[in-house]
């Protein structure tokens, strides 16, 4: 290696350990504004409507929070229970008005053909 060559290596070096220290500080602390706050953990921000039926919309907007390792478990729980819960409400109720709708008609038929044809 020539003297240039050894020089311009040593510089590099040198400004290499500077960035490095730099950037050490910046993120332990050093300085005047102290180390980097810890960041607060998200929360749910589009929650469910507590007070009426969750709808289409509702689950379109809603957005679960990402925690340090992924999404907070149990906001994710609390808000896939309700759905479920929900949708089994609505399944269970649809179900009876097609049921009530299906004796309804079987009715309805029965009394047309039971009724007299009318004379002229």
């Amino acid at each position: 290696m020539g003297a240039p060559a050894m020089v311009m290596f040593l510089f590099l070096v040198v400004a290499l350990a500077v960035v490095v220290a730099a950037v050490t500080l910046a993120v332990v602390g050093g300085g005047d504004n102290g180390p980097l706050p810890e960041a607060a953990p998200e929360r749910l921000r589009d929650s469910l409507p507590p007070d009426r039926p969750v709808g289409r919309a509702d689950v379109d907007a809603l957005r679960l929070p990402v925690a340090a390792r992924g999404y907070r478990m149990a906001d994710v729980d609390d808000a896939l229970g309700r759905l479920g819960a929900e949708l089994g409400e609505r399944d269970a109720r649809i179900a009876d008005l097609e049921s009530a709708l299906a004796g309804a008609r079987a009715a309805a038929a029965h009394l047309s053909m039971d009724k007299p044809a009318a004379h002229h």
